[in-house]
């Protein structure tokens, strides 16, 4: 009985100093996200600095602290978990980008996007596949039929949206920031296509059969995940249009809205389609319709909630990522071989940086073709940029390392490692170096805020744009309205009316504005009554309670 009663005794005190080990823990990583967000503030107008490279050198300060403290054995609070990185962290950031993002603008520019992340993403994983089984065939045997059981290059083929959004400024740079991130969040589904045909095919031997599987995967794919997060936001604009949460508590209001664009994301994950592209879409139509059926506080709330949510995410990865870049376990299994590590990090970037040139120049000029008008053109220099600001690799490229080369964020096997330190080195200099050369690189080659606005207001009125924009927004700069009478309305914002294309020529010619004006018509007729949207009451206590669109 004593020894029994002893043990207890022992396992409770374990357990209560691994509590307090984890509450010690929590209060200085919460201590750390307060400074970073402080010093962040402070170098705002800091031409080079923005807040994930502040935060990642924090965190790999701190992890040296850490170390050194440690004598050698841990540099990190916490030990890197993929699970809450894509299940916790990565959902707010992308939902707000898709809620905030210049629907207009990422419309406009669709094909474009989806040039980029589709095709693109593919040649980029097609030069750095060749490239890493080439290189890894001459440092080790044994690492070239590694590189085929664990495919490196679907984690670096694929821009990181997450990096994206730090360093491109969507009110600066409207084409540019639609254009990366947009590719950003279509090359996830890529990715995801990609991974599962490298465990699922032969691509040593890639035939037609194979090649049109892999498409219609991706089709699949995109479309699935897409549906699911425009069902996902229609679903919660009709329940709080009908429902009237409004007349008790903004609370309702707020909740059901964060709930349902996580529970898209987390249907997606189920039934493993791309959660980016879910929550993402769930975001855009959420902004259209469910943003505009809430109260003015709920939607005064959900902005800054959303935007709140996504900041302390954005800065708790990078802190995450900087910490955990000197964890000693995986770097004491290859310190036999520095050569070799360095070795295919310095193989990695250089293949990231000439994977993405080989598709952006080429892509962006056959873009062109289709466009008549100079404004919607991607000029040389906007393609440099737009090379350069994808080139980063950040915290999704370290949560799909982790989770393809570790397990419970250990590992012990050289190859495994290997592929883990040269993704860090990858990352930890790409975000540095190349995003601290962003900022200056977009200042120096684009144009002033004076001209971009006045390109802006001018592209969003020129008839031959090549890109439909499905969703009209209250939210964008500038706003454009469609009458019933086939005639363009003074858009409210200065706007100038523009004329309806009104022959066959015109309409083959001109066929932007005209197709927008049937998906107005339809919206208008269709969408609003039934999910809400902009015009619409929301109920106000005191009002009569009848709600209703106004068109």
């Amino acid at each position: 009985m004593g020894f029994f009663s002893g043990s207890m005794f022992e396992t409770m005190n374990m357990l209560s100093t691994s509590d307090h080990t984890s509450v010690v823990s929590i209060n200085l990583f919460v201590t750390l996200l307060c400074a970073c967000i402080v010093i962040g503030h402070l170098l705002e107008e800091n031409r080079w600095m923005n807040e994930s490279i502040t935060a990642l050198i924090i965190g790999v300060g701190t992890g040296v602290v850490i170390l050194l403290i440690s004598g050698g054995k841990s540099s990190h609070l916490m030990v890197f978990s993929e699970d809450l990185f894509f299940i916790y962290l990565l959902p707010p950031i992308i939902f707000n980008a898709g809620f905030q993002v210049k629907k207009k603008q990422f419309f406009r520019n669709f094909m474009t996007i989806m040039l980029f992340g589709a095709v693109g993403t593919l040649i980029s994983f097609i030069i750095i596949s060749l490239g890493m089984a080439f290189s890894l065939a001459l440092v080790s045997s044994s690492l070239f039929y590694f590189i085929y059981e664990y495919p490196l290059s679907t984690i670096f083929a694929a821009t990181d949206s997450v990096c994206t959004l730090q360093v491109l400024n969507q009110d600066e740079t409207p084409l540019l920031y639609s254009l990366v991130f947009g590719e950003g969040v279509v090359n996830d589904a890529t990715s995801v296509v990609l991974f599962n045909a490298v465990q699922n095919f032969d691509l040593s031997h890639i035939n037609t059969t194979i090649a049109f599987q892999l498409v219609g995967n991706f089709i699949y794919l995109f479309i699935t995940s897409t549906v699911l997060g425009v069902v996902a936001g229609l679903l919660s604009a009709y329940i709080i249009k009908k429902l009237y949460f409004g007349r008790h508590s903004t609370d309702r209001e707020v909740a059901i809205m964060m709930l349902m664009a996580y529970l898209s994301y987390m249907l997606a994950e189920l039934f493993y389609l791309s959660g980016i592209l879910t929550v993402f879409f769930c975001g855009i139509v959420m902004s259209h319709y469910t943003w505009h059926n809430v109260t003015e506080n709920s939607r005064v709330t959900t902005k800054h909630t959303f935007a709140t949510l996504s900041f302390v995410a954005e800065i708790f990865i990078f802190l995450y990522v900087g910490m955990d870049a000197l964890d000693i376990e995986k770097w004491k299994v290859v310190s036999d071989s520095p050569k070799t590590s360095i070795s295919v990090s310095a193989t990695l970037l250089g293949l990231v940086l000439v994977a993405r040139a080989a598709f952006v120049f080429p892509l962006s000029f056959l873009s062109n073709l289709t466009k008549k008008s100079p404004y919607e053109k991607i000029d040389f220099k906007q393609q440099i940029t737009i090379w350069w600001a994808g080139l980063m690799r950040g915290a999704v490229s370290m949560a799909l390392a982790y989770n393809q080369f570790t397990r419970a964020g250990h590992t012990q096997e050289r190859g495994n490692a290997m592929m883990i330190t040269s993704t860090i080195t990858v990352v930890l200099f790409s975000t540095v170096v190349f995003g601290l050369l962003t900022k200056p690189l977009v200042r120096f080659l684009m144009p002033s805020s004076k001209q971009l606005t006045s390109m802006i207001s001018s592209e969003s009125l020129t008839p031959n744009s090549f890109i439909v924009p499905l969703l009209g927004e209250g939210q964008d700069s500038v706003a454009e309205l469609f009458t019933g009478n086939g005639q363009v309305s003074e858009a409210p914002e200065g706007g100038r009316n523009v004329a309806r294309p009104s022959s066959l020529r015109m309409l083959l010619t001109k066929p932007t504005r005209t197709v927008h004006y049937y998906w107005r018509k339809f919206d208008d007729a269709f969408m609003r009554p039934v999910f809400g949207g902009r015009g619409f009451v929301p109920y106000v206590p005191g009002s009569p309670t009848e709600r209703n669109v106004d068109n």
